[in-house]
């Protein structure tokens, strides 16, 4: 398992798993290792806020355990649930007897879902634990993360208190769609991962697609950033932009014109009137380079 010692290994750890990670960045995961504290990854969605939890995992050998958030997900779903039907048939089968003696065997682990949360703090090795889109949830479920989180800690009434033996890295991740607690932030250490500089971007692009161009990496890292200065809906993602070079490639296009790109902004935006935006302010310079 590699060993986070320094910012700088944190930086070749994930480099190694192609993810570019920036100095800020680094210091964070490296701080978060050490403190032992959950980061809070918030940021424009497709920036690599879910792929900086992936790659850690890989980089460190540890297993990813991923609570993918979304409105109305509960304690059932997140933390733990009977199994019903299963208790139900043992009932069926053991009519007759005392329920006192049914209760002790039906509410055992062998009748026992466990959901993420409680997989992440039950794992005998350290894991990776992604609690993605957290911004997503009501209150009450934010309440029930930042419980666990506290303690890495779950009281399950039939069986007891289960306490973590090895704690998860944890990462939280938000495109802030709606703020979150103050307590769930003090637990957390803050990252803030926004749209990359034109040269990081070419440098992601070169990783993620290394058939591409030097030249035309940078050609699209500059046209993406000025289509991102526009007042869009939706501007285009980091993703965006990897699957943009990869259909450039399929298509056998190396170099760019004002045809290729409104042929191919479709990729890149996700809006009608977003794509008819860009096409109608395109420059021709800026895309000739």
């Amino acid at each position: 398992m590699t060993r986070l010692d320094h910012p700088d290994s944190v930086v070749t750890a994930l480099a190694g798993q192609g993810y570019l990670a920036d100095e800020r960045i680094a210091q964070v995961v490296f701080l978060a290792d050490r403190l032992d504290k959950p980061v809070l990854v918030e940021g424009p969605a497709g920036v690599g806020k879910t792929e900086l939890a992936k790659a850690l995992a890989a980089a460190t050998g540890r297993r990813l355990i991923r609570l993918q958030c979304y409105e109305g997900l509960d304690e059932s779903k997140a933390l733990y649930e009977w199994n019903y039907r299963k208790q139900l048939l043992r009932l069926q089968a053991d009519q007759g007897r005392e329920w006192a003696e049914l209760e002790g065997d039906i509410f055992a682990e062998d009748f026992l879902l466990t959901r993420p949360l409680l997989e992440a703090i039950r794992s005998a090795e350290p894991v990776v634990l992604l609690i993605d889109e957290v911004d997503r949830v009501e209150v009450e479920t934010e309440a029930l993360l930042l419980e666990v989180l506290s303690d890495f800690q779950v009281s399950i009434p039939e069986l007891g208190t289960i306490a973590a033996t090895t704690h998860p890295a944890v990462f939280l991740t938000s495109n802030n769609t709606r703020e979150l607690s103050e307590a769930l932030k003090r637990r957390c250490l803050f990252l803030h991962i926004g749209y990359p500089t034109i040269e990081r971007e070419t440098q992601i692009l070169l990783t993620r697609v290394p058939d591409l161009s030097t030249a035309l990496a940078d050609r699209m890292a500059r046209l993406v950033a000025g289509i991102r200065a526009q007042p869009l809906r939706k501007p285009p993602s980091v993703s965006e932009s990897v699957d943009w070079a990869r259909t450039l490639l399929a298509l056998g296009v190396g170099d760019l014109d004002e045809q290729v790109v409104a042929d191919t902004l479709h990729v890149l935006l996700k809006y009608q009137t977003d794509i008819e935006r860009v096409r109608e302010g395109m420059d021709h310079e800026a895309v000739a380079g």
